[in-house]
């Protein structure tokens, strides 16, 4: 920094420099750099989770992608949030808001109260006279929200008409119950695969029980991994079930695409979904029935039948999943002009878990980087753990908080070896 001064001062100086008198503020400057170096790299950002795990993954082939980091959070690497395909970012983030805030509240308050005309709160109506009472003692007509006299019959009020007919306020209050009832059908299914999938979460010990005490029976069947395979198949197709409904509630309504569609069209792309929709549900169901069949206590025979069973229904949802995502791809994001809704591609394998590299703080052993386990790949492609991930709704989609320093990164699938100490520079260099 001195005047005129030309000599270069890289990192492996200033520590040097810095460590001999103030080691504390060498770790603060490596702290910053490495935090610096994640901020300016889009492919390269902060595992979401709460409280930090101070991971940091890469991807190097495509930014939308969804990943595993080793803590078991699995999150989208665009918007951050959990896992949410075949929802898009922006899908999923209305969706959020939509189920978290009262806008629904007030949707339900339009269709089934009226204000009252003195105080403004408001009313709901407990029997069959039209002329309600607040508790401010005003009196109102029910049909028509006119405040009246407490006078009446059960079939009129005394000096009050009110059969003029408002076209306007009647068609606001039948949109607001029609936009009601629709949100109630799609996300009382989202919210019943989501139940379901945490009350089969606890299958998996039920599982390892049934598969030890078949393991220590004397039958003709000894490799039972299809019990596990088809468990996680069915943690994963259940997830996918569970978020199409929030996709199909954006897709088909008129908030988003309303000018990209036709009724005519929105109504044949509508019913080609929920086809495939109900095929991949009915198939997920089976698939969670045979599991949970006591195999353990079965003969040769039916051990067999139940394990062709399962294989089979496997590979139909695995299909079935493939062909919906196509479907999604393809006949409708992909005819839409806009081009803002892209969704993470499907993996038969669940989500990618991102691999652990050693990570050298010396550029001069750049060279030398070794992976903590072996492989040449570099990666680890492990299937989705449901008991052992977190996706909750509340993990935080953004933040800004300076993380502590973690020895090494974590990478997905397809990606170069890493060391996150390094500027960009040499990064991309090598």
């Amino acid at each position: 920094m001195a005047h005129q001064c030309n000599a270069i001062c890289d990192e492996d100086i200033v520590r040097s420099l810095v460590s001999k008198k103030r080691p504390d503020l060498a770790a603060k400057f490596d702290r910053y750099l490495l935090e610096s170096y994640i901020e300016d790299n889009r492919m390269v950002k902060w595992c979401p989770s709460t409280p930090h795990c101070g991971n940091a993954i890469r991807a190097e082939d495509d930014k939308l992608c969804e990943v595993e980091c080793s803590c078991g959070l699995q999150f989208c690497f665009s918007c951050l949030c959990q896992a949410h395909s075949p929802c898009s970012c922006l899908m999923w983030e209305l969706w959020r808001k939509k189920c978290r805030d009262e806008s629904e509240t007030i949707n339900w308050i339009t269709v089934h109260t009226k204000l009252c005309p003195k105080c403004y709160k408001p009313v709901e109506k407990n029997g069959g006279c039209n002329l309600v009472r607040c508790i401010c003692g005003q009196c109102f007509c029910w049909l028509c929200g006119g405040a009246t006299g407490s006078d009446h019959t059960y079939r009129s009020i005394a000096g009050h008409s009110c059969g003029r007919y408002q076209d306007d306020k009647e068609k606001q209050m039948e949109r607001a119950k029609r936009d009601l009832n629709r949100y109630t059908h799609y996300h009382h299914r989202y919210k019943a695969h989501t139940d379901s999938s945490k009350l089969e979460d606890k299958l998996r010990d039920t599982i390892h029980e049934k598969v030890s005490k078949s393991e220590k029976r004397e039958l003709k069947l000894k490799d039972f991994s299809w019990v596990t395979n088809g468990l996680d198949r069915l943690f994963r197709s259940r997830r996918v079930l569970s978020y199409s409904y929030a996709f199909a509630y954006y897709m088909f309504g008129e908030e988003m695409f309303k000018d990209e569609m036709t009724p005519e069209e929105r109504e044949i792309k509508k019913n080609l979904f929920e086809d495939q929709q109900q095929q991949l549900e009915s198939n997920v169901e089976k698939l969670s029935q045979f599991l949970e069949e006591p195999f353990d206590e079965f003969s040769n025979d039916k051990v067999m039948a139940i394990r062709i069973q399962i294989i089979n229904l496997s590979v139909a949802v695995d299909t079935l999943c493939k062909k919906m995502y196509e479907c999604i791809e393809n006949d409708l994001l992909g005819s839409l002009q806009l081009g803002i809704h892209n969704i993470s591609p499907y993996r038969s394998k669940g989500i990618e878990q991102a691999a652990q590299f050693y990570a050298s703080w010396n550029s001069k052993d750049a060279d030398k980087f070794q992976p903590l386990d072996s492989g040449t790949s570099g990666v680890t492609s492990r299937p989705e753990q449901a008991s052992g991930s977190r996706s909750s709704e509340d993990t935080i989609c953004s933040s800004s908080q300076k993380r502590p320093k973690k020895e090494g990164s974590f990478l997905n699938n397809k990606v170069t070896l890493l060391d996150l100490n390094l500027p960009a520079d040499f990064v991309d260099q090598n």
